[in-house]
């Protein structure tokens, strides 16, 4: 997931170069007895497949009619060990294109299946039926291609070039998969005329085996050098995925590229992403960026009408927004620049990406004199930004506006966002804050105002038929009505919403149901319940055995290892409040009690809290969990984890009856 923006060239003369350095040779077809004895390592012992060798190759050309290119080759072998990893049979090249003069190509490929029967192997290669191109989006094609005969003990490969005219951004290098690595190897040659920022990501530190200056050879006999690096990792551990990350490539071993500069012959020396200050001005000056957001023409014919001469900043920065996010439909992609160089065609096509949204929000407020600011994001799913000056790794934009000194985030995508909510892709706990007017930029924190918030609030009676009835009132607030107004929209009407609502719930029936504030933000999203619930109740002999928690009990731990390399990654605050009244029968009495309690997590990070107390024939449940924080570290792993180790036991215990004789 990268942002490619091109960089046109002109009238400078590129070199391509030679591709044939000296390094350990892995040829295509070469199958030996050790890669089919080739077994899992380690802590996968028990994986499913193996890895080989996976090695790539970057290197440099020029071509007349496209001026530079680079060259993306890769050789990737795997020995299969059981069913579970047939699907490695199935692989797919994703090509990224912006117009029909500059795209991605695949050049070159070559895959095949390698079987023992007896002492002979037997080779199956890829069948030209067996390729497939997919139009994915008008941006990406992805070439899928299926190999024939994988079977327990098979080796496969694969060995592909690509041509890319998007210098910017190299194609990153992954040193460790979800497949355990024998061997990985990367060979970047880069000419001297173009100097790339580099960045690792994961846990696993790769060893840089060469960095030398190597001669490379003109189109036309010229020479010049270039620098030669190869990166080695071997016996990579698989990457395993695990809950509440943002994505698991934040936590992949592997290598990015992005052009800081150029300086070619008979040229000035051009610095584009050297610093800050430098990369800012070159998105103020862009017509998805910065000209988009100065075009006021239509913000000036329209926020007369809009405003209607509202004063108050908090009021009017409220109308615009509400505006924005209620006339412009997102289609649901993520861009950092406007797809478009007009704010006027965003409001007439009424539909757009997140920047074409965003910065539009952005034109407005700025044309009505209120402070705001673009946010630059790299989502969660994008992955964490390596914080120094890198434009590439950002992929979505939001707007930061200045309400009494106070930055309140905005973002126009969704129109159930209240004032003030970002989507939760955005939660990713740091942005850009940037000045188009004086090129500069700080980082901010991200960190939601809202929390996830649910409360329960049940009165419920039990017959002697052990069938609960009652009302059940279900509070949302903050990202939890954010996602209840998403599922409740998501169906096509209230009859089928009560449908998948008891679809996980054994024996509720819903007798009566109500929502209210659906499209008021300015007051809490509530739903009421009139309903019958059987089958959760268990009768032995003359004991019966209830869980009052009923639906909303947590049934399992989701952090299960013992240690953890990742942070835990939850978004934004979590509180649940569980209250439940239980009426039981006259000749029941009660039995057992659970114990109640309550557990904290160190500097008031978290807590968990449950009571039980009793008046007459009822019962009365008490069950809070609080997560105040959204990220915990790695070390703050073992808190976390015995938390919810609690949260789980305790709100599985059950209260016991028994029925008077």
């Amino acid at each position: 997931m990268q942002i490619k923006r091109f960089i046109y060239l002109v009238g400078i003369l590129c070199l391509a170069l030679n591709s044939h350095a000296q390094k350990k040779e892995f040829k295509f077809g070469k199958v030996s007895a050790e890669d089919f004895n080739a077994k899992p390592f380690g802590i996968d012992s028990a994986a499913s497949a193996v890895k080989i060798f996976d090695v790539g190759e970057c290197y440099f050309q020029y071509i007349p009619t496209s001026g530079f290119v680079y060259v993306f080759e890769r050789h990737v072998r795997y020995k299969i060990i059981n069913k579970n990893a047939y699907d490695l049979a199935n692989f797919q090249i994703s090509l990224y294109k912006s117009g029909n003069s500059s795209k991605e190509d695949v050049m070159k490929m070559e895959a095949a299946t390698y079987n023992m029967d007896q002492d002979k192997m037997v080779v199956s290669k890829l069948n030209k039926d067996a390729k497939f191109t997919e139009e994915f989006n008008k941006n990406y094609q992805i070439k899928k291609y299926t190999l024939a005969n994988v079977k327990e003990g098979s080796v496969i490969e694969y060995k592909y070039s690509i041509r890319s005219n998007y210098i910017f951004n190299l194609r990153e290098w992954h040193f460790q998969s979800e497949i355990p690595t024998l061997y990985s190897e990367y060979n970047v040659k880069i000419p001297e005329y173009l100097t790339y920022k580099t960045y690792f990501t994961g846990y696993y530190k790769v060893n840089q085996t060469k960095h030398e200056s190597i001669n490379a050879s003109y189109v036309s006999e010229l020479s010049s050098n270039a620098t030669y690096d190869q990166y080695v990792l071997e016996k990579v551990p698989a990457l395993k995925d695990e809950s509440f990350i943002t994505t698991l490539d934040d936590y992949r071993t592997a290598i990015n590229f992005e052009l800081r500069s150029t300086n070619f012959p008979n040229d000035f020396a051009r610095d584009y992403t050297g610093s800050w200050p430098k990369i800012i001005k070159g998105l103020a000056d862009d017509e998805n960026f910065g000209l988009y957001v100065n075009k006021n023409s239509i913000a000036k014919s329209l926020l007369p009408t809009l405003l209607k001469g509202e004063k108050d900043t908090l009021a009017a920065a409220n109308l615009i927004y509400n505006y924005v996010k209620n006339n412009i439909k997102w289609n649901k992609s993520y861009r950092m620049y406007s797809s478009e160089t007009s704010p006027k065609i965003i409001l007439d096509k009424k539909t757009g990406y997140s920047a074409d949204i965003n910065l539009l929000l952005l034109n407005l407020l700025t044309e009505a004199k209120i402070m705001a600011r673009p946010i630059l994001i790299s989502t969660r799913d994008n992955g964490e930004h390596p914080g120094y000056p890198m434009v590439s790794k950002f992929n979505n934009v939001i707007i930061g506006v200045n309400i009494a000194g106070k930055i309140i985030f905005l973002d126009a995508t969704n129109n159930d966002h209240p004032f003030g909510m970002v989507a939760y892709e955005n939660l990713n706990h740091q942005g850009l804050l940037i000045d188009l007017k004086i090129f500069d930029g700080r980082w901010i924190s991200t960190e939601s105002s809202f929390a996830n918030e649910k409360i329960f609030s049940y009165t419920l009676s039990l017959d002697k038929e052990n069938k609960l009835k009652g009302s059940m009132l279900q509070y949302h607030k903050g990202y939890g009505a954010l996602s209840l107004r998403n599922r409740y929209r998501s169906n096509t009407n209230e009859t089928e919403f009560i449908k998948n609502f008891k679809k996980d719930k054994q024996g509720l029936e819903v007798d009566k149901y109500k929502i209210n504030n659906l499209d008021n933000f300015d007051e809490v999203l509530n739903e009421e319940l009139e309903v019958t619930i059987e089958e959760n109740v268990e009768e032995a002999g003359n004991l019966v055995y209830l869980n009052p928690l009923l639906y909303e009990q947590t049934k399992n731990n989701l952090f299960k290892q013992d240690k953890r390399l990742f942070p835990v990654d939850f978004g934004y605050p979590i509180k649940e409040s569980i209250r439940a009244t239980i009426n039981f029968p006259e000749d029941y009495e009660i039995d057992k009690l659970p114990k109640g309690g309550i557990y904290k997590l160190p500097d008031n990070k978290g807590m968990f809290s449950i009571n039980f107390l009793t008046q007459d024939k009822t019962i009365l449940v008490k069950s809070v969990i609080e997560i105040n924080k959204s990220l915990f570290s790695p070390e703050e792993y073992f808190d976390i984890r015995e938390l919810f180790k609690v949260i789980v036991e305790k709100q599985a215990e059950q209260i016991v009856f028994k029925k008077k004789s």
